[in-house]
């Protein structure tokens, strides 16, 4: 009997998971504009020497995030926090978000 009620807790767990949808989020976040970027002048100095008519180079960062929410709103939310408590420092970074339905 209590493996059948161990069965009924997966069940009831499974459930109350999958009532939640998947979504993946890119976040891209870049330096501010006015802040040194060497890894960027470094790519666009190689690249200048390698003969590519290059002006300039930024650099970013893609996070690509794999998360469940019961709505997209409440997708974009957590990522947005995400970014303010973590993946961004709004000092020196901006950073672009998109959430879509993960497939």
């Amino acid at each position: 009997m209590r493996l059948n009620l161990k069965i009924r807790q997966d069940l009831i767990a499974s459930v109350t998971f999958d009532s939640h949808m998947r979504y993946v989020a890119r976040v891209e976040v870049s330096l501010k504009p006015g802040h040194s970027d060497p890894e960027g002048e470094t790519t666009r100095d190689s690249l200048k020497e390698l003969n590519y008519p290059v002006r300039d180079v930024r650099v970013s960062k893609v996070y690509t995030i794999l998360l469940e929410a019961s709505s997209i709103k409440e997708a974009e939310e957590q990522v947005e926090e995400m970014c303010r408590r973590l993946l961004a420092n709004p000092v020196k970074d901006d950073y672009r978000i998109s959430v879509e339905e993960a497939r």
